[in-house]
């Protein structure tokens, strides 16, 4: 139980750094009260991070999901009535994971998982460079291409070239250099540096900083560029941030249609950061991806009850956590905690960090995730891993997170039919001496539609007097439509003077009638691969 709290308890310090303005801007971005996304971080922690089979994995209010909030709000005219979705959106990820829909996940290819985790690590650094200056238009959490301000990636980062804060930037350029100095040289010097994260003496400075510097008009640091975490008055005040659902408008059909879509897009993006995080962890452990539906769901419902945003796995956390050491589940769960009692007894001592410092860790795991070398791995295994790739993180930086993967899995599903029409059949020309070809065609151990095209432009190029060895000794499975292509040409080979002979496990079978006999008497041989 203890084994790892050695490493857990300094992984979970920095998830909680990282999770705390992700929380808080992803509730602002999705136009929800800022106490709402803190819920969520709390239930993803400690409720979720108990369920979940992930030992890695951290769980909370999800970037993916702010612009389906920021509809359905408006859409269902109350918050409450939005949090009795959340709710039974809960209920539907359960009922995924009793069915074991969690099998989906494993239906990505590994380019694009690949490039989801680079495309989130290019994106959180390019999120982060206007935070990084003190320019804070844009809420933490908000990774869409365009923004909640109007603005698109790109063009706030120019923007906020024009209103760079000397204080933020001094500051965030100080505690990048600490991250770095932790990381590369103070960490592999001695145990304390390994117990002590940099992320922590970074905040501290910030605080100290921010503190020695207040009301300086060229270096103090306004109070828009600090964290922003609601300060109850007393303990009935906080407990009066709670909200709680409608159950009265159940009946409504777009409290269902929205359940549904949380449901489905909460859990797809929770599969995939599973996929991602179990890449990432040192260890190769398996998580059990139908027990994380039932988790996700059940966290969900939870949140949905006291006021919470909707509830995913998130990469961002996940992979702060498996960079800083994080061991098992206990670092979620501790990090959860650590939001909990936070908000509760010192909100204004939170409200004292800098969020430049923070972009300044986030710059370190945007680039742990996306390093320079994984480029040149993926390119070095060959443009049917590349390009799917390449394709995820353009994706997921002028899109979002979904619609990239879409794209990307797109363009695997296209590379596959490719191979598939280059791949279904071997042709080679054994013997053109005295003017007639003798042509050895060996078929693929499976065949199917895909292929078609391939097969018929190869039979169409015979020439006339040619004799063909069909060869399917290897082929376990023919679709129909290749069968009915092979029996058209026999009826063109009788015209064309080809002769035609087919090589199976039961021996050779010469001339078109035989051959069409031989699959007319065989209809199995499709279906299971009889030959």
């Amino acid at each position: 139980m203890f084994k790892y709290l050695r490493n857990d308890i300094p992984a979970s310090i920095v998830v909680f750094f990282v999770a705390l303005p992700l929380c808080l801007g992803i509730a602002l971005a999705s136009g929800a009260p800022l106490f709402s996304g803190l819920i969520a971080g709390i239930v993803g922690g400690i409720v979720v991070g108990a369920l979940s089979g992930s030992q890695i994995g951290v769980s909370g209010p999800a970037a993916g999901l702010a612009a389906i909030v920021l509809v359905a709000i408006g859409t269902l005219g109350s918050f409450e009535n939005f949090l009795l979705a959340v709710v039974l959106g809960g209920v539907i990820q359960l009922l995924f994971g009793v069915l074991k829909a969690g099998v989906i996940g494993y239906y990505f290819p590994s380019s694009v998982i690949k490039g989801m985790l680079t495309g989130i690590g290019v994106i959180i650094i390019l999120k982060q460079i206007p935070h990084f200056f003190g320019y804070d238009a844009d809420p933490e959490g908000d990774f869409a291409f365009m923004q909640v301000d109007d603005q698109n990636t790109f063009s706030e980062i120019f923007t906020s070239l024009k209103y760079i804060s000397p204080g933020s930037t001094i500051i965030a350029v100080v505690s990048l250099a600490i991250l770095i100095l932790w990381d590369r040289v103070l960490s592999k010097k001695a145990k304390i540096f390994k117990l002590v994260q940099g992320p922590l003496v970074a905040v501290v400075v910030g605080i100290v900083f921010y503190t020695l510097t207040k009301g300086d008009p060229t270096y103090g640091i306004a109070t828009d560029n600090l964290v922003s975490v609601p300060v109850p008055e007393d303990l009935n005040s906080f407990f009066g941030q709670f909200s709680f659902p409608n159950f009265g408008a159940i009946t409504d059909t777009q409290i269902w249609v929205t359940a549904f879509t949380i449901a489905l897009v909460a859990s797809l993006e929770t599969l995939l950061c599973v996929e991602a995080t179990d890449k990432l962890d040192p260890d190769k452990r398996v998580t059990p991806t139908n027990r994380e539906l039932l988790a996700q769901g059940t966290g969900n419902i939870l949140s949905g009850l006291i006021g919470g945003l909707p509830i995913t796995q998130v990469i961002v956390r996940s992979s702060a956590n498996i960079q800083s050491g994080g061991k098992t589940k206990k670092s979620a769960i501790i990090h959860g905690f650590f939001l909990l009692i936070s908000v509760m007894l010192i909100p204004g001592l939170l409200n004292m960090i800098p969020l430049s410092v923070l972009a300044a860790v986030l710059f370190i795991v945007g680039y742990k995730l996306a390093k320079p070398a994984l480029f040149r791995e993926m390119y070095a295994k060959g443009w049917k891993q590349f390009v799917p790739y390449i394709v995820t993180i353009v994706g997921i930086i002028f899109t979002d997170l979904l619609v990239g993967i879409g794209l990307g899995l797109g363009v695997g599903i296209v590379i596959i039919l490719i191979k598939s029409y280059q791949n279904s059949h071997f042709l080679h020309i054994e013997d053109k001496s005295n003017g007639v070809s003798r042509v050895k065609m060996t078929l693929a151990e499976e065949v199917t539609f895909f292929n078609k095209g391939a097969i018929l432009k190869e039979l169409d190029e015979l020439e006339e007097g040619t004799f063909l060895e069909l060869d399917v000794r290897k082929t376990r499975y023919l679709d129909n439509d290749i069968l009915e292509i092979l029996d058209d040409f026999v009826e063109k080979a009788k015209n064309r003077n080809i002769t035609i002979t087919l090589v199976s496990e039961r021996g050779t079978r010469e001339n078109p009638e035989s051959y069409v006999k031989f699959f007319k008497l065989n209809p199995k041989t499709a279906e299971y691969g009889q030959q």
